[in-house]
């Protein structure tokens, strides 16, 4: 019997219970992988990966806030009375309770939205409707008036909503005036006031250093709530940013201080098992959707925590180059043995070789993350811990 090893990378969704404040997550995480691990037959193998979303950390950590606690870090910082808020993503979960608690610290709110689409890809137009338009969204800025002159109402193609409405009707209900304005230049907002939250996730490091450069007083996403508010939630690094809706007044941020608990879970399963994997937390993956255009990572980084063997990129040779140049003239078992022969030769960089074109060295974090977070998805699954196998296997593994 051919006992080769016929399967390469594995990813499981582990079934778990309802996570609450207070929870041992690690005995529990450890406790559901070995369950499942038992109930399906598999064993758990050196350099098997445990990813555990960052939801379920954030959760069992009671690191929540509430928009009276955003709404006072807002005020106490920018003093309460015009702000601009520069460039949100057009989310319900992500930015609605956030918005909610800016707007309650202050008295007006400049609301600039960047246009056609938000950073990760919410279309409030089209490109179509802007070249039809004549509209230039590097150097034009719009107001609401213009902005419904021009468009009307546009209605997000997965959500149905209209967020310039929804997100006006949100600060309006907070007691604030609303002004809206359309701009991609930052420092357009000047022009109502030097009071700025600068909302972008993944850019927010060249916004913030423009627009203090011009004298503003400003802060980032990531420096509110990091620090507690009347003994709120916080995240020191990264403040409202990774934050999910919890309820219509309340937030989850992300979660913080997690080195301890994933070493703590590699070392269980060691006890347990005597193998030696690696354990990761995950957010947002790096996908970006081929019709809707979405790049969903809306957190601030994929992975928050991960164990040291997870530290890198991959370096790997593109079988189908070796197939088709190198050994072009070899078939069957002699091409199956020269490339076992070419990994196990092979370099410790293979940076720029021609043999690892299309390998995609992207940080292996970021990679599992993405795996992890398409496997357990975002709904009613209830597999919040994924378990991957065989991911640092190559063609020659189990021969």
């Amino acid at each position: 019997m051919d006992k080769n090893r016929r399967v390469g990378t594995v990813s499981r969704g582990i079934r778990c219970p309802i996570f609450r404040a207070g929870d041992d997550l690690g005995a529990k995480v450890v406790e559901s992988v070995l369950a499942a691990a038992e109930s399906e037959g598999f064993e758990i193998r050196d350099r098997d990966v445990i990813g555990i979303t960052e939801s379920v950390v954030a959760r069992s950590q009671g690191n929540y806030a509430s928009i009276d606690d955003i709404a006072t870090d807002v005020k106490n910082k920018l003093g309460g009375n015009t702000i601009g808020i520069v460039w949100p993503i057009l989310s319900r979960n992500r930015f609605s309770v956030c918005l909610k608690g800016m707007a309650k610290g202050a008295k007006k709110v400049v609301l600039m939205l960047s246009y056609p689409a938000d950073e990760v890809g919410n279309s409030l137009l089209t490109t179509d409707q802007i070249d039809e338009a004549d509209i230039n969204p590097y150097s034009d800025v719009l107001t609401l008036d213009r902005y419904r002159e021009l468009f009307g109402k546009n209605y997000h193609r997965f959500t149905g909503v209209d967020y310039v409405s929804y997100y006006e009707e949100l600060i309006t209900s907070m007691g604030a005036d609303v002004e809206i304005i359309f701009a991609n230049r930052a420092e357009e907002i000047f022009k109502y006031t030097d009071k700025i939250i600068s909302c972008d996730i993944h850019t927010r490091v060249r916004t913030k250093r423009t627009l203090r450069s011009k004298g503003g007083t400003v802060f980032g996403m990531d420096e509110i709530l990091n620090a507690p508010v009347d003994g709120s939630g916080y995240n020191e690094e990264y403040g409202l940013l990774g934050s999910n809706k919890a309820t219509e007044d309340t937030i989850k941020l992300f979660p913080r201080n997690s080195q301890g608990l994933i070493e703590d879970i590699q070392k269980k399963v060691h006890d347990k098992t005597g193998k030696n994997i690696e354990v990761m937390i995950y957010g947002d993956g790096a996908f970006k959707d081929p019709v809707g255009k979405i790049w969903e990572l809306a957190d601030p980084v994929v992975s928050p925590a991960y164990t040291a063997g997870l530290e890198g990129t991959p370096n790997e040779l593109k079988l189908k180059y070796l197939a088709d140049n190198d050994y072009s003239n070899l078939s069957g078992e002699e091409l199956r043995d020269a490339i076992s022969k070419a990994i196990e030769e092979k370099e410790c960089d293979l940076a720029g070789n021609m043999i690892s074109e299309g390998t995609t060295p992207r940080r292996l974090t970021d990679l599992i993350g993405s795996l992890c977070d398409l496997t357990s998805g975002s709904g009613d699954k209830g597999t919040p811990v994924v378990l991957v196998q065989g991911y640092f296997d190559n063609y020659t593994s189990g021969r």
